[in-house]
């Protein structure tokens, strides 16, 4: 659907000087016949919308618990607050000081004459970048009036007397959520380049935005699926995960996936790659410009890969154990089959790490220590420090995933999604739903983001016992988790490992990763790479964006370590595979997928990737 154009119907106008309107700009007339005609089709569809709000299927899609802890939370701010009359009117002072000020400036501005900001955004901020937030008074007074309250409702929290570690950090999050939402750059009537784009269109861009809106409301099966990219530009195996192979082993958990080798040689010590369930394999093998796993098999390494099942009720009683056991040691046992080798190297990535040093943990204590050396990308195996998913993850919340797992034997994947976009709102959020709502267009096809939106469920014993083993008790780190009867001791890991951190993970905090290391009982090389915990890992040699920083054992405080850490510009990967080829330098023949004693089931990428949620 194209979008249509109202005519050129400005009028000539004289330049003013107050920057009410900026120079040299004349308003654009709309076209008055089309305005009305796309307003009566926006009131019809927000009426539809509202009747199926008001159904009992409507009031069951809206938002979810969350609302109701944020409002608890962020009550227990206020009354500490005002518990305290004198410090509570001294901030609310402080903040009539700043809006008296602004409105001096903004004054002085409408005179025509020039005056200083009281309050400017962030300069990576996006949200303001277009001119008229800075020409236009009443826009900038909008702007600042925001970024003051904003910064003012931040400091009353960070302030706030009384409350415990995890009250303040959800209290922090929750109040991200809602100031990401109140910006005015969200809103048609308070955001200039809104208001411009649709008198332009004459409207036309809110009833394609309506559209949309009902579309993801539907695709999201009541619940709003807010789209990131055009899914038309993609096909899992057409122009994502093409790197050849085949799927050499499947069980009801694992399709294992080993990939055709490009040199003649390889390490005979084989390579099996763990990634998170929680996300699909193909992140690490986008396309062939970006994808880790070709780069790995270029590099001379016989390379296994497991594709997780996206698992539904069947799957429901599938625990932790389960993962570890029908996963990475069924892959183990396959690998042996196709390879005659007994021993391998293994990476896990995200909370395919962490089930890798269970993994590890189980084969120190019972004996069986088939992997010899591991990696651990974005991985964390102490959750003190997890960062703001912590804040899902009180004995309540819980409790009641746990309840909303019971009922279909998994938690949906969007749930899972929706908890990673709240990490970042203003990134992931609020500029798709301004740009497909509000101003009607379809986002651009962007491989990364067709990645994200493809969610996997959880099943609920594996899920439940992540949350509460890791992020709530934390016993893996404590030497306290137990699998199979067996009390699994992180300290008698004496594997080499290599563990990579990005410096602006919000998933996997650095401080996190680098705790995590000291858990272990063998030497760790920690590395820094630049970026977060997509683009850090995902950054090849051939086109790196981003550095990374070496600096040697762990010990003493993160900043220490920075501090005394030697930086290199690039990707990590080769200083990796040179860490890797110097475990078991020694190579032989290049070997066919499967071999001869396992036939293959199917090309890469196989069929479990391609199940959607």
């Amino acid at each position: 659907m194209t979008s249509p154009q109202a005519p050129d119907r400005t009028t000539p106008s004289k330049s003013v000087s107050n920057g009410a309107i900026p120079d040299g700009m004349n308003p654009p007339l709309p076209d008055i016949e089309a305005l009305s005609r796309n307003a009566g089709q926006f009131v019809e569809a927000m009426g539809r919308n509202v009747a199926r709000l008001l159904t009992p299927e409507g009031q069951a899609s809206g938002p979810g618990d969350e609302m109701g802890d944020a409002a608890k939370v962020l009550g227990k701010v206020a009354e500490a607050w005002l518990s305290d009359p004198n410090r509570s009117a001294e901030a609310q002072a402080r903040l009539s000081q700043d809006f008296l000020t602004l409105w001096g400036s903004t004054y002085l501005r409408l005179q025509g004459q020039r005056a200083e900001p009281v309050a400017l955004p962030e300069p990576r901020d996006p949200r303001f970048a277009h001119a008229e937030w800075s020409t236009n008074p009443y826009f900038d007074f909008l702007k600042q009036a925001y970024l003051l309250a904003t910064r003012w409702a931040e400091g009353l929290v960070d302030e706030a007397e009384g409350l415990d570690a995890q009250t303040r950090h959800k209290a922090q999050f929750y109040l991200r959520q809602f100031t990401a939402m109140l910006s005015p750059s969200n809103f048609l009537p308070t955001n200039p380049e809104l208001i411009r784009h649709t008198l332009q269109e004459s409207g036309a861009n809110l009833v394609r935005g309506l559209k949309m809106y009902e579309e993801d409301l539907q695709a999201g099966g009541g619940q709003l699926r807010v789209r990131q990219t055009d899914p038309s530009g993609f096909e899992v195996g057409r122009n994502m995960a093409v790197t050849p192979g085949e799927v050499v082993f499947r069980n009801d958990l694992i399709e294992l996936i080993q990939y055709a080798p490009t040199t003649e040689t390889v390490l005979k010590r084989p390579f099996l790659m763990v990634p998170p369930w929680i996300n699909k394999f193909y992140i690490l093998d986008l396309n062939p410009q970006k994808s880790f796993l070709k780069w790995m098999v270029d590099q001379g390494l016989t390379v296994f890969c497991i594709s997780w099942v996206n698992p539904d009720e069947r799957h429901a009683d599938k625990d932790f154990e389960s993962y570890m056991r029908e996963g990475i040691e069924a892959a183990i046992d396959a690998i042996g089959v196709a390879t005659g080798e007994s021993e391998v190297t293994a990476a896990g990535y995200c909370v395919g790490g962490t089930l890798l040093a269970v993994t590890l943990a189980m084969q120190a204590a019972t004996g069986n220590r088939r992997i010899k050396s591991a990696t651990l990308l974005t991985t964390q195996v102490d959750f003190t420090h997890a960062g703001d998913l912590k804040v899902f993850a009180d004995e309540e919340q819980i409790r009641q995933v746990e309840m909303r797992m019971a009922d279909r034997g998994y938690l949906e994947g969007a749930r899972m999604a929706n908890a990673f976009n709240m990490l970042r709102p203003n990134d992931l959020i609020w500029p798709y739903i301004v740009n497909n709502y509000i101003k009607g267009k379809t986002p651009s096809a962007f491989d990364l983001l067709y990645w994200n939106s493809d969610a996997t469920r959880m099943p609920a014993a594996n899920h439940s016992f992540y949350l509460r083993n890791c992020y709530l008790n934390n016993t893996l780190a404590q030497g306290r988790m137990v699998l199979g009867n067996v009390r699994l001791d992180l300290k008698k890991v004496q594997v080499p490992i290599f563990n990579l951190a990005t410096r602006e993970d919000h998933i996997a905090p650095a401080l996190s990763v680098f705790e995590g290391s000291k858990s272990f009982g063998g030497k760790v090389d920690y590395v820094l790479a630049g970026s977060g915990h997509i683009a850090g890992v995902i950054n090849p040699p051939a086109k790196p964006k981003y550095g990374y920083w070496t600096g040697g054992p762990v010990k003493g405080t993160l900043e220490e370590w920075i501090k005394a850490a030697v930086e290199t510009k690039g990707s990590w990967w080769p200083y990796w595979f040179q860490w890797i080829e110097a475990q078991a330098p020694e190579r032989v023949p290049a070997r066919k997928p499967g071999g001869d004693a396992l036939p293959s089931l199917g090309p890469a990428p196989g069929t479990y990737v391609r199940m959607r949620s």
